[in-house]
């Protein structure tokens, strides 16, 4: 059992009083004056008593909260996000194949687009993304697309449907596809895919895993049912990545089924210091067509490698092989390989100045090789609205 102040106090009292009390018996007898002295020494000890126990339980709760628990925390308030973006990416160069040279103005990809994200449940979002292509090198038209597509994130993974980038992009080429060229990366870029229409895709992350898996329906073309399907699983951490992704997809000529392509990808990247960067991807491609004389094997190869010269200067080299399985001497081969170096000067986060050469052998067709010179200029703005 506890005793607070006020019972220690009312004891002691209490006991001197009884003492007291005692002695008086013990000398004399007790008389009226006795009895009333003592009575008045109880309602004394009384009142005090009382005062006392009524100041403790006046200050006992503000004790008792003191060790207050954590407030709960309020849902969280539906927010959107809204992101609007360009690159503008003019190439002016020399192109040398077959003894001729021409000079000529081109374009590496230039781009414009919008993002929206609107968060209106913890771990629950939509997102609107359109994307459209702004050509330098024909007049400067706008307007061809590259995204437009809806998602939901969910807990659960996210779920997109229309335009959008396919695993085989997102975990092979793009960690390979450091130049400022519209072919890059050189061996991935004759026949693979970038960006796909008509394309419902599904993702999901668990720590440093992440899953995507695509499928294209296009039902008043090819197919009835999948025109494509797309899955891979990448790894990402610490400045790793690796991957692997496979791809099947049908093939026609004038809406007649000839065939399909089926392709087993990897992908390796790793950030060594802040300084070095390497990337290799690599795809093995099956031909399968519906006469075996037309079946062949092919695959891609790309490397890419980025070194920080100094501040504001970065050296980048890649060497790549596209096969496309296709005898050396047959008429429809176009496999070839090649390398490229790029300089690039960056006098600010925004801008990228560069300087390239690129050299490309054939196995049946005319070499060639090309030098020139670039800016690249990018623009991004943010709003966040409650």
């Amino acid at each position: 059992m506890n005793f607070t102040l006020s019972n220690s106090t009312a004891l002691i009292g209490l006991a001197c009083l009884l003492t007291s009390s005692a002695v008086l018996a013990a000398d004399r007898p007790v008389t009226m004056a006795d009895i009333e002295n003592l009575e008045r020494q109880l309602a004394e000890l009384k009142a005090r008593f009382m005062t006392q126990n009524s100041d403790l339980k006046v200050a006992a709760p503000v004790a008792k909260s003191t060790p207050q628990s954590d407030p709960v925390k309020p849902l969280t308030e539906p927010s959107t996000t809204l992101k609007a973006y360009a690159t503008i990416r003019p190439t002016f160069g020399v192109i040398n194949q077959d003894d001729e040279s021409n000079w000529d103005v081109r374009d590496a990809l230039s781009h414009a687009g919008i993002k929206v994200t609107h968060e209106f449940m913890p771990g629950w979002q939509a997102e609107l993304h359109g994307e459209w292509g702004i050509d330098l090198a024909n007049e400067g038209n706008f307007g061809k697309s590259r995204r437009a597509y809806t998602a939901l994130g969910t807990p659960y993974g996210r779920f997109g449907i229309g335009k959008q980038r396919p695993a085989q992009y997102l975990f092979i080429a793009e960690y390979v596809d450091i130049f400022n060229h519209a072919s890059s990366p050189f061996a991935y870029d004759p026949e693979s895919i970038f960006f796909v229409d008509n394309l419902v895709t599904y993702r999901y992350e668990l720590g440093p895993m992440t899953f995507i898996a695509a499928g294209q329906f296009n039902g008043d073309k090819g197919d009835n049912q999948t025109d494509l399907f797309n899955t891979g699983l990448s790894y990402d951490n610490a400045g790793l990545h690796a991957a692997i992704t496979y791809q099947q997809n049908d093939v026609y000529d004038n809406e007649q089924h000839i065939g399909e392509n089926q392709l087993w990808s990897g992908a390796l990247a790793y950030q060594f210091n802040s300084r070095f960067y390497a990337a290799m991807a690599y795809q093995d491609k099956d031909y399968q067509r519906v006469s075996a004389l037309d079946s062949r094997q092919g695959h891609t190869f790309d490397l890419s490698l980025a070194y920080q010269l100094a501040k504001h200067y970065k050296l980048k080299t890649g060497y790549f092989d596209f096969d496309d399985g296709y005898g050396s001497h047959d008429p429809l081969n176009q496999s070839f390989d090649g390398y490229n170096v790029t300089l690039e000067w960056l006098p600010i986060p925004p801008l990228r100045v560069h300087l390239e050469y690129l050299n490309k052998s054939f196995d049946n067709q005319v070499d060639m090789d090309s030098i020139s010179i670039g800016f690249r200029y990018d623009y991004k703005q943010e709003w966040q609205f409650d």
